[in-house]
């Protein structure tokens, strides 16, 4: 008994009795989907000669982050342009013409070197909404149970695919509930909750929470939302011995509801124009950052009954929040980066800034904590790289050569990163 005890420690132990901690990444930032990763040994710097340990081209375009699953990472893209949101570019733009309609992809990479194992593709079908210049129909994120891969798209498909890329199952929302009509195009991502798959459509022409049967698509429940609503942010889930909540960043308000049922439990928070970062939850609180610019950013208690506007909100702070990265919480800090390039370090309990700098760029890709470390990414295609803690502490900054939208993976002692025309796989060279 002694010697296979002996035998199991040992086979969890790397070089010098080191801990091998390796975790997969199958959903929107993370295992927690907060952003955070607790492997150790993650490089500070890279570069064309260094901790690079392979580069590939990627045929789509697209901004959702790489989740990762044992071996395999997993992408979302698209091929082709559809309409263009006019609006979001100013007065005096040209107008751009699609150039036929788009093909949708999930493509599925070897961990190790990057080699494409398979893609499943597919046409678009419906009426599709112009999207904004940043994004296009592929940007939610993917997400794996280690079965099966769940891909949704903004023109409303969703898709089940086994690991070795056949379709088990596809939804088409548009078709069943309305046209996935939003003003810059639908962004949020599906969370998987024990059997089911939740989506947030919250679309003008009919706003809704929906929960899917992950094994055949049906529907279990829908809960209809405000007329007329928006957001592009992806929901989170709250687990509470007292009971579950999933709480919802939209328009209107923060909602929190049942993920069994879709019945409504607590709202927080007032309007505001353009919800697309995500909720957080760490230290018994739920941080969210609310969009738009100058983001009004506050944390949130949860377990709460009905309004709780005034009673549940711990902190408020009217502005400086980020526009679209959602918010970090590591190492006992709150870390915020703005689309004005401003990175800021604020104490989780009251609100109040602990440190800030101004780095430049605008910052789209959410923060990754790991290993000390937090990782950021603006959109001029820079990395910044910061010691964890209640200083400002600049370990590098790496020019990528590309625009960087999507928000990072780990997985296995690398980093996984996505920028405008490749995938990167990031470790300490030689791992």
């Amino acid at each position: 008994m002694r010697l296979i005890a002996l035998l199991l420690i040992l086979l969890t132990l790397g070089p010098a009795g080191t801990a091998v901690r390796a975790e997969n990444w199958p959903q929107w930032r993370g295992p927690q989907a907060n952003g955070v990763s607790s492997e150790t040994g993650l490089p500070h710097s890279w570069g064309e000669k260094e901790n690079i340990l392979w580069k590939i081209p990627l045929a789509v375009r697209g901004h959702s982050t790489p989740i990762v699953w044992e071996e395999r990472v997993f992408l979302t893209g698209q091929k082709g342009e559809g309409p263009i949101e006019m609006r979001a570019l100013g007065p005096g733009a040209e107008e751009a013409q699609p150039s036929g309609r788009p093909r949708f992809y999930v493509q599925c990479f070897h961990a190790a070197d990057g080699q494409l194992l398979w893609e499943y593709g597919f046409d678009a079908q419906a009426e599709l909404t112009p999207v904004h210049p940043k994004h296009n129909l592929a940007s939610p994120s993917a997400v794996t149970d280690g079965e099966h891969v769940y891909a949704w798209f903004g023109s409303g498909r969703l898709l089940c695919l086994r690991l070795d890329g056949k379709l088990a199952w596809e939804r088409r929302l548009d078709a069943d509930y309305g046209p996935f009509k939003l003003l810059w195009a639908h962004g949020s991502s599906p969370l998987l909750y024990q059997g089911s798959i939740i989506l947030q459509c919250d679309h003008t022409p009919g706003a809704y929470l929906l929960a899917v049967d992950k094994k055949g698509g049906r529907t279990l429940w829908k809960t209809v939302r405000d007329e007329g609503i928006r957001s592009y942010s992806t929901p989170l889930l709250v687990s509470r011995p007292q009971g579950d909540e999933l709480v919802v960043n939209s328009q209107n308000r923060v909602d929190a509801y049942n993920p069994e049922t879709g019945q409504l439990i607590w709202q927080a928070g007032g309007y505001n124009k353009v919800p697309v970062p995500s909720p957080i939850l760490a230290a018994g609180l739920i941080f969210i950052n609310r969009g738009y610019s100058s983001s009004p950013y506050l944390a949130i208690r949860p377990g709460g009954r009905g309004d709780v506007t005034d009673s549940h909100v711990q902190w408020r702070n009217p502005s400086g929040g980020p526009y679209v990265s959602s918010l970090l919480h590591y190492k006992g800090l709150l870390y915020l980066a703005t689309e004005h390039g401003i990175l800021k370090a604020v104490e989780p309990s009251t609100g109040e800034e602990v440190w800030k700098e101004r780095v430049g760029g605008s910052f789209s890709a959410s923060p990754l904590g790991a290993d000390g470390k937090v990782y950021l990414f603006n959109e001029n295609g820079e990395a910044f790289v910061v010691r964890a803690g209640r200083s400002f502490q600049l370990l590098s900054r790496i020019d990528m050569g590309e625009r960087i939208m999507a928000s990072p993976a780990v997985s296995a002692g690398r980093i996984y990163l996505r920028t405008e025309g490749h995938l990167y796989s990031i470790g300490l060279s030689g791992n």
